[in-house]
């Protein structure tokens, strides 16, 4: 037999008849297990040592032969082998049937296979198995019967009435075998080609279940597999060491279910036997084999019979199939997912302290962790003489194991996992550093790519043993080499909570103090300190400050200045103190910075400077919140929510709304539906509007530093739907199928909410808990079937010079711009020259934005979306010809390094975590949070805060004898904004109407002197009203926006409509 080392490939085939015989050592014949007595098998049982191997190392079961010099030996009194125990892990034995049963895999299962190759319904094939109907395995000569033809009790006793025994029907597994032997799979497969044929050219369709039988039949012919070995004579017995029994402190015996299965087995199998040689009357032998055939089917797979077999706790069976299936089973429980030594895990505890490289492990953990490295290093200083002092001294915890575990631990990385995970920034690599105590410390800014917390996470240690191991630990599995999300390029180690608040109230400017004041001037960052130690200037305060000469100033738009060295920048001392503390390089940030803006700039910082200087500002960044977080003190108390003083007008007001609402309802004027959607809408209205007017009131509060109010506008925790249920109302709530109960909850959670209010709202909390609970399994279930399918896809090529791609322009929602075109397309290569609209190069050519096959960096991306280029066409993953996975030029860049993908990638890997980690969120969308509604008051009116024009109009439109116009059914309309319109005379147009018109540059001629465009658009001519001139106007693309049904429209096409007239009411 050949060693398992030696094989590149596995095949699961079939066994036949004789090749389970090979294998097998004997023939199990009695369902005894062990004697009670003895506790040594039974002699021809389930665990016999005859067949199975001894059950004590070299010796018989007699004891006549005891020593491993008679290694090989049968004894020649009780017929075991002198050997070792470990055979009783390989060695299997054989049940030989009193009559032939299907393999359940092949006939219940969907697809059935042997129903397909005998093209007999399945439901008719387990008619046949269970003895119910007969099948015509020989139709004979002289008669109107067909093979493989189904015949009932009825119809069999007529024809047998009819034709005598000219023709041959059977029953159960033996009729099947002979119809599967007599099966000539080339010429079957052959005719099915041809009916194939014939019906393609008839119905010019292909048919699947014909497709489904020649695929069957080649693959027996391929395989080498015969089909009448899907019929068992034989059937192996797996080694008694795989199904153990094990004795309980009572006596009594633990068994695996497996033991049972085969006892039920080899009884049913003795009992036919027997009944067929007393020759018992044919319908109780049927009754026998049927029985039969339903114990091989529970052996073999429990789950798929109709009444699973149960043990004597009403318990289902675990069966071979049940064995090998599922999460626990033997490939994902004990092949792919074995524990692994040097390995542990404890519960994660923050570590503020540490720098990102860094975890903190336990002295005692890491103490067992390296014990073989303390080992060595200990009888390499010449501590211990020997390996065995060496342990010796450890298991001991000897003084100078302490120091020899330092310097191990300097030099030795460890990996940190956190269960699930999701994708392949769940486990990464740390530098450790020893501490007191039991738990794990861990980073706060890696948090998120672990998506853990400190509630009681816990996590699991490994340590790399090899070089090799250890190397790729610190080049590539280091977390400070993980700042970027692969899923999207975005930074995934980034400050949040405590941190965010606490640079949020350090940058944040006050805006109450007197504006007739003196502004303090400041040249250093010491005098500023010392004037905030001895209480002469707040933090928040507006100062002036004198920058060096040449360093950069950033406001929160993006606009930068740079300092002379000579000019007074208002500032605060807050944001002084926090870009003093940032490295140097980076521009001053002279803005408050909440969670968005600290994630631009980090976002900015990898992708402008070494990965060092990014790792040193998330330092500082992670320091800086927590010193002010501290220092601060922020706390929210109940007196921080305030309740709009508005409140009870305006719940006043909604419920006068609500009952003429009622009341139109009562009179007849509209519907149930209507009622429902209009009482909805008044309450959704209140509940913006007094929103509105609470954060209103929280944004003046405590001069605008309450702490509720920070927190949300910081982003640091919280959302202004959190806040509302707070101190304004709780609203409308959810039911658990997202329908929306109109009775609203007026209290907030600072005024105490009813009982009846309560009721309503546990609704929705309940689901939401539910929710969360079902969550885990399903992302992790969508990941794996995502892995299954992609995992093939590799950089296999550098180019696979395809010619084909995708075009792709900006997402935008009607006319706002979701994802902007330079997004989209940087990092990618485009298939043909990117050419500027309408600049052309010294020979008149276009200008070329970028070369095709060539990689689009940011600045190039940002460079054509400017120069108005509206859709680019770029090679994608879709459109590849690489023979196998993807080349390097159609994928791109790779996100997680902001470099060319390199080959050997596994980009398929990448995509599906990336779709599975957040598959959260995608499996399970609540569309409510802690079961409040979301719904939106957005009324059928479209109007804009800009100029249009109607470029088209789709659907039915109707006139009404009001004289209005309407649309019926569902519409669209067409508009493009209007940037700039050309009034008064001009000398001429420099482009063609329809053109392109790029920012900046000319596109009229006005007195002598050329005019530019003020947007990037397109030039469009259209006629005035009185149709006697032309109009000009620079405007945008074309958007399409949807027109609800019994909307009345208010242009025409061609119309010019100005900023806030409504086109649809």
């Amino acid at each position: 037999m050949k060693e398992i080392q030696d094989s590149s490939s596995i095949r699961i085939k079939l066994a036949s008849p004789e090749q389970i015989l090979a294998w097998s050592y004997g023939e199990v014949k009695k369902p005894e297990t062990i004697n009670y007595r003895s506790l040594r098998p039974e002699r021809d049982g389930l665990f016999c040592e005859r067949i199975f191997g001894t059950t004590k190392a070299w010796e018989c079961w007699c004891g006549k032969f005891k020593s491993n010099r008679y290694k090989g030996v049968v004894c020649d009194r009780c017929g075991v082998e002198v050997t070792d125990t470990k055979v009783r892990r390989e060695r299997i034995g054989h049940i030989t049937l009193a009559a032939p049963v299907a393999h359940i895999w092949f006939y219940r299962s969907t697809p059935s296979i042997m129903s397909y190759l005998l093209d007999i319904k399945r439901s008719e094939l387990m008619e046949i198995l269970s003895y119910e109907k007969y099948v015509v395995t020989d139709p004979g000569q002289d008669t109107d019967l067909r093979k493989y033809q189904v015949l009932d009790e009825d119809e069999y006793y007529t024809a047998v009435d009819k034709y005598g025994d000219t023709f041959k029907a059977g029953m159960g597994a033996e009729a099947i075998y002979d119809l599967l032997k007599d099966l000539d799979l080339e010429s079957l497969s052959a005719e099915l080609r041809e009916q194939l044929s014939q019906k393609e050219e008839a119905n010019n369709k292909i048919d699947s279940k014909l497709l489904s039988r020649i695929r069957y039949c080649e693959e027996f012919l391929s395989s080498g597999n015969k089909p009448e070995w899907m019929i068992l004579k034989v059937i192996p017995v797996i080694p008694p060491d795989l199904r153990p029994m094990v004795q309980l402190d009572g006596g009594r015996f633990a068994t695996t279910d497996l033991n049972e299965l085969y006892r039920r087995v080899i009884n049913r199998n003795n009992r036919l036997d027997r009944l067929i040689k007393i020759q018992a009357p044919d319908i109780i032998i049927r009754n026998e084999k049927r029985m039969l055939q339903e114990a091989v089917d529970s052996l073999f797979d429990n789950s798929k019979t109709p009444n699973p077999t149960k043990g004597s706790s009403k318990r289902d069976l675990k069966s071979l199939s049940d064995v090998l299936k599922g999460k626990q089973g033997r490939f994902r429980q004990n092949l792919l997912g074995k524990r692994v030594d040097y390995s542990g895990r404890s519960v994660i505890v923050v570590g503020p302290e540490l720098r990102m490289h860094q975890c903190g492990v336990p002295s005692k953990m890491a103490l067992e962790l390296f014990k073989p490295f303390i080992m060595r290093k200990l009888e390499q200083k010449e501590i211990a003489q020997n390996v065995k002092r060496a342990k010796m001294l450890v298991e001991q915890e000897a003084p100078e194991v302490w120091g020899v575990l330092d310097e191990v631990v300097k030099e030795h990385p460890v990996m940190l996992n956190r269960a699930p995970t999701l994708h392949r920034l769940g486990i990464q690599a740390f530098e450790p550093v020893l501490v007191e105590g039991k738990a794990l410390k861990l980073h706060p800014l890696v948090c998120h790519a672990f998506n853990a917390d400190f509630d009681g996470d816990q996590m699991a240690i490994h340590v790399p043993l090899t070089h090799a191991a250890q190397l790729e630990c610190w080049t590539l599995m280091l977390s400070t080499t993980n700042l970027l999300d692969p899923a999207n390029g975005k930074p995934i180690a980034y400050p949040s909570q405590d941190m965010v608040l606490g640079i949020f109230y350090l940058t944040k400017e006050r805006t109450d103090l007197d504006p007739d004041r003196k502004i303090k001037r400041f040249e250093t960052v010491a005098e500023i300190e010392a004037a905030i130690d001895t209480y002469s200037v707040s933090y928040n305060e507006k100062i002036y400050y004198r920058f060096k000469k040449g360093l950069e100033i950033v406001d929160e738009k993006g606009n930068s200045q740079v300092s002379d060295g000579k000019s007074w920048y208002a500032t605060t001392p807050g944001r002084i103190i926090f870009n003093a503390a940032i490295p140097e390089g980076i521009p001053y940030q002279n803005y408050c910075l909440g969670d968005k803006q600290l994630r631009k700039v980090i976002g900015a910082t990898i992708r402008n400077s070494k990965p060092s200087v990014a790792v040193q500002l998330l330092d500082s960044v992670k320091d800086l919140g927590f010193k002010y977080a501290t220092l601060f003190g922020a706390t929210i108390g109940l007196s921080d929510m305030v309740v709009p003083a508005e409140k009870a007008e305006l719940i006043e007001e909604a419920n006068e709304k609500q009952s003429v609402v009622f009341k139109q309802y009562h009179d007849g004027q509209i519907t149930q539906e209507e009622r429902y959607n209009r009482v909805i809408e008044v309450w959704t209205e209140t509940n913006e509007e007094l929103t509105d007017k609470l954060m209103d009131e929280l944004k003046r509060s405590q001069h605008g530093f309450n702490p509720l109010y920070l927190m949300v506008e910081s982003g640091a925790r919280g959302s202004k739907n959190q806040i509302r249920q707070l101190g304004g109302m709780r609203g409308l709530m959810a039911k658990p199928n997202g329908k929306i109960i109109e009775l609203p909850i007026k209290s907030n959670f600072k005024e105490g909410l009813s009982i009846m209010e309560f009721f309503i709202s546990s609704n929705g909390a309940r689901k939401g808990l539910t929710d969360t609970a079902l969550k885990t399994a399903k992302a992790g279930y969508l990941t794996r079937k995502l892995v299954d399918v992609a995992q093939d896809v590799v950089v296999s090529e550098e180019d696979c010079h395809t010619i084909n791609g995708i075009w792709v322009s900006a997402v935008k929602d009607g006319d706002a711009v979701v994802e902007t075109l330079a997004s989209r397309i940087a990092g990618s290569c485009p298939v043909e020259d990117v050419l500027h609209p309408f600049l052309k190069d010294a020979d008149g050519r276009p200008v070329v934005l970028a070369k095709a096959n060539e990689e689009i960096s940011d600045d190039v991306a940002a460079a054509i979306e400017e120069s108005g280029v509206e859709k680019v066409l770029l090679r994608t993953v879709l459109t590849c010809e690489a023979e196998h996975g993807v080349c390097r030029k159609c994928y791109g860049r790779n996100l997680a390094t902001n470099r060319p993908v390199e080959i050997g990638e596994a980009v398929g890997i990448i995509a599906a975590q990336s779709i599975g980690q957040p598959g959260t969120q995608l499996t399970m969308r609540t569309f409510h949070v802690g079961g409040t509604a979301s719904t939106s008051t957005k009324e059928n009116k479209l109007s804009f805060s800009y100029q249009t024009v109607i470029r088209g109009l789709k659907g039915l439109i109707i006139h009404n004898n009001q004289g209005q116009r309407l649309f019926p059914r569902k519409g669209h309309i067409t508009i493009s904004r209007i940037f700039e319109e050309i009034t008064g005379e001009f000398d001429e147009l420099l482009v063609q109407n329809g053109d392109a018109v790029g920012k900046g540059y000319p596109f009229y001629r006005k007195n002598g002197h050329d005019v530019a465009a003020k947007e990037n658009g397109r030039l469009l001519q259209i006629p005035d009203i009185a149709g006697s001139s032309m109009r000009t106007f620079v405007a945008g693309p074309e958007a399409e926006y949807q027109v609800p049904a019994g909307s009345e429209l208010m242009v025409s096409e061609g119309q010019v409509v100005a900023e806030g007239d409504a086109i649809i009411t």
